[in-house]
């Protein structure tokens, strides 16, 4: 498979350059292409590699029994492998599928400590026992969480370049109109992003062969996968109801209120029989979960209802991948998202919020007269972000925005298949700039 540009990329040399660096943990959900990125950093950045993965090769499991000196460490991977080039300074110790081997986490001390090599660990956010390996080598290591690919890193796919990414921008910052040609690229670009979704294997298929060939098989794997390391990992927790709501997704997510409920799931059901079920989805990187807010105002965390939220797939592909044929069908050949309520539309861009570092909240008051699919906020006011499938009307955000009642909100934003506008009250950008959203935030001009 061809390398693809990631955004990690550039973390990792940041990583690299800082001469106090710690070890690192980089987690994330399965083939999001973890392992591929560490590996072109590596071979670019250092004289000695040393690889090795905890599932494939269950013998390095050993290596840290007899305790956590480096030196030991090293001594008994030499053992096991002989061949292995362990040069001070010139070698990084890659250790793939930590979650198989919590041991390693606790070695991460020691090898801050020592000095002489540098640390990176991989693993499957499925599996971590976070636990048992966030409580290890606490203040000497660095977590990363890394993401499947967002939309700039898909038009990297696609052989767009850095200027013409930066222009986006410069329309989006100073508000100026898209030509048609403009838009109409964009939106078809976006369009395919939101049918492939961002997994490494299936956006290169997508790009290699210019068509979606064997792409939704690809996708329709990755879900069987997924499932197959429910079954593996879900530990204590009921495998069963585990599988149950992730399963279930999709459903709920077609429906006009969109609310997730256990006893929909299965009949009679109780809330307190799947505790647990959704969390352990959301932490192995398969959802995003998004809370209904209390009261619209700020401060945002904790000011939810934990027990009333909407489940969204991470990534968009895997929730184009789980729908019906004959949707697949309309999705593909006809490009009419607009049938599936608004579902897609409101995943991708709560996933493109998710890789800025935003939490998804949002707000239905008791009687569905007023709701609001999204907020973020900026430094001094909460923002409401709605989302429209069709050119509808936008009742809830103008609400939202002039009545006293909702004194923190200033302005709102309004993502839709439309060009940049602004009149006054709130900001209109195209589906495809959100990912620039808390860019856009921070430098946004006073209007």
């Amino acid at each position: 498979m061809e390398l693809l540009r990631r955004k990690i990329d550039r973390d990792l040399a940041s990583w690299k350059s800082n001469p106090d660096r710690l070890p690192l943990i980089i987690k994330g959900a399965r083939q999001i292409g973890k392992t591929e990125s560490i590996r072109k950093f590596a071979r670019e950045n250092y004289a000695h590699v040393v690889e090795i993965n905890f599932v494939l090769q269950k013998q390095f499991r050993g290596i840290f029994e007899d305790g956590f000196q480096v030196d030991t460490i090293l001594k008994n991977l030499s053992l096991i492998a002989p061949d292995f080039s362990l040069v001070p300074g010139e070698t990084l110790l890659f250790f793939d599928e930590l979650q198989a081997c919590p041991n390693c986490a606790t070695s991460l001390k020691s090898f801050k400590q020592d000095g002489r090599y540098d640390c990176i660990c991989s693993g499957s956010l499925m599996g971590i026992n976070y636990r048992e390996i966030e409580s290890n080598s606490v203040g000497y290591k660095e977590d990363y969480e890394m993401h499947s690919m967002d939309f700039e890193e898909f038009l990297w796919a696609k052989g767009y370049q850095e200027s013409q990414i930066a222009d986006l921008y410069h329309h989006m910052l100073e508000l100026e109109s898209f030509s048609r040609l403009e838009l109409d690229t964009m939106f078809e670009n976006f369009r395919e992003y939101m049918v492939l979704g961002g997994m490494p294997a299936i956006v290169n298929s997508f790009v290699k062969n210019k068509n979606y060939s064997g792409t939704l098989k690809m996708q329709k794997q990755i879900l069987l996968d997924y499932e197959e390391d429910i079954t593996k990992y879900a530990g204590g927790l009921d495998q069963g109801r585990i599988l149950n709501v992730y399963r279930k997704i999709p459903v709920f997510l077609g429906k006009e209120n969109k609310k997730f409920q256990i006893s929909k799931v299965v009949r009679g059901a109780r809330s307190r029989e799947y505790m647990g079920t959704v969390e352990w989805l959301e932490n192995a990187g398969i959802v995003n979960v998004c809370y209904c807010m209390a009261q619209p105002e700020l401060p945002l965390r904790g000011n939810y209802n934990p027990d009333y939220y909407k489940i969204y797939f991470r990534d968009t592909g895997l929730l184009i991948g789980s729908l019906d044929d004959e949707v697949q069908e309309d999705l593909r050949f006809n490009k009419n998202f607009n049938t599936y309520k608004g579902a897609i539309y409101e995943n991708i861009v709560g996933d493109m919020l998710v890789k800025q570092g935003y939490p998804l909240y949002f707000y239905r008051n008791e009687k569905g007269t007023l709701e609001m699919d999204f907020f973020v906020r900026d430094r001094d006011s909460l923002i409401p972000v709605e989302v429209k499938a069709a050119d509808g009307a936008t009742a809830s955000l103008n609400r939202l925005i002039q009545e006293e009642a909702y004194g923190d909100v200033k302005y709102g934003i309004k993502f839709g298949m439309k060009n940049i506008g602004y009149n006054g009250r709130f900001y209109t950008f195209p589906y495809f700039l959100a990912f620039f959203l808390k860019r856009f935030l921070q430098e946004k001009r006073q209007v």
